[in-house]
């Protein structure tokens, strides 16, 4: 019951920025997004299709029963902004393409993409180490944390997040678009937890402005867009995955609460 009261409460800002007049409450809501907004391994998943480890308790299942709407949640780990409009192929069938879900009667949809385009599960797996005194991720993607080619991808990948936007508006023209940031991974400060989140003293930083650079893009992106931006991150300041198991909203390497690693938990 407390990780119940918990979830509902991350998903408050997403309820209140979708709060419309009593005759728009029953529009149907749209989930569109990757892993972070699927919610894999966190009770109960879906199974159409199981491979986008869906789950129930999702922030748009769970924000789009507080307003009493209908939701069509089509979020798909793994996804991409190319998996917007083509099927995705899973371990466990395939999604159809996220946007078939709009229509013109939608009123809002949450979205929460740009993490796999930019690679950040092999990012992820390219930076980990068992030595805390090296710096792999520097060596690799470029020393500099504010250009290199991390962030050359997350260039990228902006217009591509505001194509998408573009798409939904095009589809859906009286929904109101909601783009979810992606919530901390490691303190806002210091040099991370290694080995609980095995990235290299120097790295973490490294990485963390990595995160904060994407979802700077995509809080542009949702401004230059007609869009609203919901800063998840800042909520979850304080609840990275180096916290205790009763704090943290994101999960480490090994996952002590069912979820993913490396993704939020029920309570996040």
């Amino acid at each position: 019951m407390r990780t119940t009261r918990s979830v509902a409460a991350a998903a408050a800002s997403l309820v209140a920025l979708a709060a419309a007049p009593p005759a728009a409450h029953a529009a149907r809501w749209v989930g569109l997004g990757d892993s972070y907004a699927a919610g894999p391994l966190i009770p109960s998943q879906s199974l159409s299709p199981l491979g986008c480890l869906r789950s129930d308790h999702d922030f748009a299942h769970l924000s789009a029963a507080a307003l009493g709407r209908t939701l069509a949640d089509v979020s798909c780990s793994g996804a991409t902004t190319d998996d917007m409009t083509h099927p995705q192929a899973t371990a466990a069938g395939t999604n159809p393409p996220q946007l078939n879900a709009l229509s013109a009667t939608t009123r809002t949809v949450s979205l929460q993409i740009g993490g796999n385009d930019i690679g950040f599960v092999e990012i992820l797996a390219n930076c980990a180490t068992a030595d805390p005194f090296t710096h792999p991720c520097r060596d690799r993607y470029g020393k500099d944390p504010g250009n290199n080619r991390i962030t050359a991808r997350i260039a990228a990948t902006a217009p591509k997040v505001a194509a998408v936007i573009d798409r939904i508006h095009a589809r859906s023209p009286a929904a109101r678009v909601l783009v979810v940031a992606y919530a901390a991974i490691l303190p806002e400060t210091g040099s991370g937890c290694w080995p609980q989140v095995p990235l290299s003293f120097s790295d973490a930083p490294y990485l963390r402005t990595v995160e904060q650079r994407l979802n700077a893009m995509l809080a542009a992106q949702a401004a230059g867009n007609g869009a609203v931006y919901v800063d998840d991150y800042t909520r979850s300041i304080g609840h990275d995955a180096c916290k205790s198991t009763s704090v943290r909203w994101v999960e480490p390497l090994v996952p002590a609460n069912p979820a993913a690693p490396f993704h939020p938990n029920a309570r996040g």
